[in-house]
């Protein structure tokens, strides 16, 4: 059973204040950065919100940056090649 489709007209957009990221400090001393990217934006054709407000639908990307205190991170370890006889194609990209 094919997902009902609404159609929506894509509507223009400027940014408008500080082009900076928001920055919040968290009681631990924790800076998180968050940067948010708005990529396309439409409004519903034909369909409105139960309250008669119109539907809108956001295509956008957010990225957050913390820095703690002590300015430490994890991260996972690299992969470790393996010693096969037959190359698998995630162990091409490592130089030997």
């Amino acid at each position: 059973m094919a997902q009902e489709q609404i159609k929506y007209k894509q509507l223009s957009f400027t940014r408008t204040g500080n082009k900076d990221p928001i920055i919040f400090r968290l009681e631990d001393e924790t800076i998180l950065k968050v940067y948010f990217e708005m990529m396309r934006v439409g409004v519903a054709v034909d369909r409105k919100n139960p309250d008669g407000t119109p539907l809108y639908i956001l295509q956008h990307n957010v990225r957050i940056e913390t820095v703690t205190k002590d300015k430490t991170f994890f991260m996972p370890s690299p992969p470790v090649p393996t010693q096969s006889t037959n190359e698998k194609q995630g162990d091409k990209a490592f130089v030997r």
